[in-house]
């Protein structure tokens, strides 16, 4: 999978005009053996046909599917420009990603990136980021304040072939060390430490030495062990050097008290990192249960119900990267009404088909099946544009 590090990150960077940008991003993508020379008239061609200023001080500039044949290696390069450089409509980049994808992996960094989009305060941050380091965090959509977690679907592993619980502590240590939030002695300290049985085959280990920045992560093995006598079907390994864990062991502690902590592994990753981290104030921590994702279907279904849907199949050979994907939102743009869209093929939940970042996030691969909900007075208009937009290619099949 595509990913972003600070090794491809370049610092304090200046150009005069979003062209120039691009072409400097351009000639370093050359440089690195990513790309031929052609591929720069990809890139421009690519921004003149539509803006790739994603929001958020955030452009991603890429070449077009017909200079795809230019790219010997997938990769990125990352300016980050202080000054800002004018991307057009008012908008100014401080960060530019310059994308080189043979196909379709460039998906992965867009789908990341639609947590960052969401986020308040990603522009400003990423004017006064000093380090490569923290370019990194703030695109992964890790905040760099002081009381910031650090807890993602990547930091959960299930069936995870051990026979002892050291094991299990050495594995959770490499997932905290491999996402910045421990050091060499935070691992050392994870894998020495001592666990605590929670309950239900559920236990807990924490170090507050050698972290960087306090994060969480979860190991479930393929087979229950047992530890001084206690099954073990997971062990949650928390590193803190502040209090941004707190919400964490709260809820552990309620699982606990309301005997759910044994439902935790019937969850997907996604699903125990949202349930784990309430998103409300209300005090209560939430059960580690479907309930929300049966609400969410409801709610889809009576959208079926008292609006336009139509379902109609992704022809496009590289799925719906950022090009169709913005004929796709661009086409839904005009319309008054209110269009959600899912990816049918993957069960995801419905989102605003009139953002690109979040259409981008779908994932959505050749001859997957979107489906569209329209509620509005041009709700059926709206659908049957959509469907002749897929249908022709979203402008790649001219």
């Amino acid at each position: 999978m595509l990913a972003l590090n600070a090794q491809d990150i370049h610092m304090q960077q200046h150009a005069a005009s979003k062209q120039d940008a691009i072409k400097a991003i351009a000639g370093l993508l050359t440089q690195k053996g990513l790309v031929e020379a052609g591929y720069q008239d990809g890139m421009l061609a690519r921004e003149a046909q539509t803006s790739t200023y994603l929001g958020s001080g955030i452009a991603i500039p890429h070449g077009t599917t017909d200079t795809r044949d230019q790219v010997k290696q997938t990769g990125v390069q990352v300016f980050h420009f202080p000054d800002g450089v004018d991307w057009g409509d008012g908008n100014l980049a401080y960060v530019a990603i310059g994308i080189a994808a043979k196909s379709d992996e460039h998906l992965s960094i867009l789908r990341q990136l639609t947590r960052v989009l969401s986020q308040e305060g990603v522009e400003e941050a990423l004017q006064k980021v000093e380090r490569a380091e923290e370019v990194v965090a703030i695109l992964n959509g890790e905040t760099t304040g002081a009381q910031s977690l650090t807890f993602k679907p990547e930091m959960i592993l299930s069936g995870f072939p051990a026979s002892d619980m050291t094991t299990l502590q050495a594995v959770g240590a490499g997932l905290l060390k491999n996402h910045h939030c421990i050091n060499h002695e935070g691992v050392s300290q994870l894998v020495a430490g001592n666990p605590i049985h929670l309950g239900q085959g559920h236990w807990l280990l924490g170090i507050n030495q050698g972290v960087e920045q306090t994060g969480v992560s979860v190991v479930m093995p393929a087979t229950s062990l047992t530890h001084h006598a206690q099954s073990v079907n997971a062990l949650w390994c928390i590193a803190a050097n502040n209090a941004a864990h707190v919400p964490v062991l709260k809820t552990l502690t309620q699982w606990k008290a309301d005997d759910q902590l044994a439902t935790c592994i019937d969850l997907s990753p996604q699903a125990l990192v949202n349930a784990c981290i309430p998103q409300t104030s209300t005090g209560a921590s939430p059960a580690p249960a479907m309930a929300s994702t049966d609400e969410r279907q409801k709610a889809t279904d009576k959208a079926i119900q008292e609006g336009e849907n139509g379902t109609f199949t992704i022809t496009n050979t590289h799925g719906l990267h950022a090009r169709p994907g913005a004929m796709l939102v661009n086409t839904a743009k005009k319309f008054d009404a209110d269009i959600q869209v899912a990816n049918a093929s993957t069960q995801s939940d419905s989102v605003n088909a009139k953002s690109l970042m979040k259409v981008i996030a779908l994932g959505v691969k050749h001859g997957h099946q979107l489906h569209f909900t329209a509620q509005g007075a041009d709700a059926a208009q709206a659908i049957s544009a959509l469907g002749n937009a897929i249908k022709d290619g979203l402008g790649e099949h001219a």
